[in-house]
């Protein structure tokens, strides 16, 4: 019987104190690796380093700046002697009719997403070349970053040149040993994002009925899909996109519904009290 394997390997998942993140880490915790996981806040990132074992180490980044990533990645090799994978995890998303948005606000997820994911990437890519290693980096897309999708255009183009990044690195360093691949999870309910992408119960009801499998993806499935790809099960998989998401893809983007509704001022005003809560929560202690 075959088994995921990662004893021995060292581990980095940006954005893993919450969310997906945390929930692969678990996996990979459970598979046999340690795990650096990084955050803006502190605090979270530490809370769940406490409470997922002595395996993982929680670490301050913000990885939007390229001196805050490779302050990171240094101390991460510096501590646990190597680094075999890194997981560009670390998002930033919400809902909002695009002619509404601030360049300011397109800017942040923009950084966040694109810039963060090659940040990290560089760093490690260039770590891996220099000292002959081979290496893997698994990126974290969506199911909309070959059609595009209405009210999360910031996310939408972000995510697309994260995936375009990952197809230009899997051919241009797979000389060197190095994997890119990219999962594309379709709707894995999580307690800060989630809020921010369902205006609502009523919405919620409706999204649902479109989902071909009747539910949503659980995390477990999620983890064992990105252990897996880490993994020695999968050296020959690189240059690889693959969706998890129930097919749920095949019947359009995933907020694309919204623009059917009339209303479009309400829908308007709905977005803009999520964004305040969410703004009001990430400030709260």
């Amino acid at each position: 019987m075959l088994k995921i394997d990662l004893t021995g390997k060292v581990i980095v998942v940006t954005g893993g104190g919450t969310g997906l993140g945390r929930s692969m880490t678990e996996s990979f915790v459970q598979c046999g690796a340690q795990v650096a996981i990084c955050g803006r806040r502190t605090q979270v990132v530490e809370e769940t380093a406490r409470a997922l074992g002595p395996a993982v180490r929680a670490y301050t980044c913000d990885v939007r700046s390229w001196e805050s990533v490779d302050a990171f990645l240094s101390q991460v090799v510096q501590d646990f002697g190597k680094l075999d994978a890194v997981v560009n995890n670390a998002a930033g998303n919400f809902l909002a009719a695009s002619e509404t948005l601030s360049p300011r606000a397109f800017r942040a997820v923009v950084e966040i997403v694109l810039m963060g994911t090659f940040h990290v990437s560089r760093w490690a890519g260039a770590y891996w070349i220099e000292k002959r290693l081979p290496g893997h980096i698994l990126n974290i897309v969506t199911t909309y970053t070959d059609t595009g999708c209405a009210f999360v255009l910031p996310s939408a183009a972000a995510k697309a040149g994260v995936q375009a990044l990952t197809l230009s690195l899997a051919y241009e360093w797979a000389p060197y040993g190095i994997r890119a691949n990219a999962i594309a999870p379709g709707p894995f309910p999580t307690e800060g994002a989630w809020s921010r992408l369902m205006p609502g119960k009523d919405f919620e009801e409706m999204y649902l009925k479109r989902l071909p499998t009747g539910r949503y993806g659980n995390h477990a499935e999620l983890g064992a899909l990105a252990a897996f790809l880490l993994s020695d099960l999968a050296p020959y998989i690189t240059g690889a996109v693959i969706p998890i998401d129930g097919a749920e893809r095949l019947q359009g983007a995933m907020f694309n519904y919204l623009a059917q509704i009339s209303d479009r001022e309400s829908l308007k005003n709905i977005f803009e009290s999520m964004r305040q809560a969410a703004k009001a929560a990430q400030q709260s202690p």
